[in-house]
């Protein structure tokens, strides 16, 4: 599903090239789950978004299902987004005026689906992350955890291929940590594609593999079991 091919991602600072990202070769295939790990600083959040379509590379092909997105103009990129990618983020990003339901369905609005239908389909993706008797609150009456499932009904209601999570347990206690990940785990059990990008070793241990970065290069490749509290230099 993804093929990283020589990716670099250069920023100019003071007339000196910065690399945040440096010659990364990487495949990930369709129905893995795979956490990305490595000391803050190191390329984690930029790898993400150039996987999610959110930065484009200065360097290097990124394949997604066949197609070389890196050559993509704006519009194709944001159809990519649109309906092949969700997206969790750490700091929820719900709009504050609206419902659960309003914010599960907002992703429906853009993509000009018919109201009766998105209706029907954000009140079957509450469902499916335990909320359906929380549709008409809005963010301020929702738990943090409540927050955190609303974010995922949102990703996955365009039905995407691939799951982009950045510190998806950060804002959780253990509990509704726990929880998060198990209805994470669930959808990926399904098929869906799932990179999560933490820093939290027991999360990275539930992954099927994990790819630590340092200073913008991939620099081991470990199964999640083989996780130990000797890897907490790798966070």
């Amino acid at each position: 599903m993804i093929a990283l091919q020589h990716i670099a991602k250069v920023y100019e600072v003071g007339g000196q090239p910065i690399y945040a990202l440096r010659d990364l070769n990487e495949d990930i295939g369709s129905g893995e789950y795979v956490a990305i790990v490595g000391p803050s600083g190191s390329g984690k959040s930029t790898l993400l978004n150039v996987i999610g379509c959110l930065l484009r590379p200065s360097k290097g092909a990124y394949l997604f299902n066949g197609e070389d997105v890196s050559q993509f103009d704006d519009q194709a990129l944001s159809h990519v987004r649109q309906h092949q990618i969700g997206f969790i983020f750490q700091s929820f990003h719900l709009v504050p005026r609206l419902t659960a339901l309003g914010n599960v369905a907002l992703p429906m609005v853009f993509a000009g689906i018919p109201s009766s239908e998105r209706q029907i389909r954000a009140q079957e993706a509450l469902d499916a992350v335990g909320l359906s008797d929380r549709a008409d609150h809005r963010p301020n009456q929702l738990s943090v955890g409540q927050r955190q499932r609303v974010v995922i009904a949102r990703a996955i209601i365009m039905q995407p291929l691939l799951l982009l999570a950045d510190e998806p347990t950060g804002n959780l206690d253990t509990h509704s940590g726990q929880q998060i990940m198990e209805l994470l785990e669930s959808l990926n059990a399904k098929g869906l594609t799932m990179l999560v990008v933490t820093h939290d070793p027991k999360v990275a241990r539930r992954a099927n593999r994990v790819i630590v970065l340092a200073d913008g290069q991939i620099v081991k490749r470990i199964k999640g079991e083989e996780l130990t509290s000797g890897s907490a230099p790798f966070f």
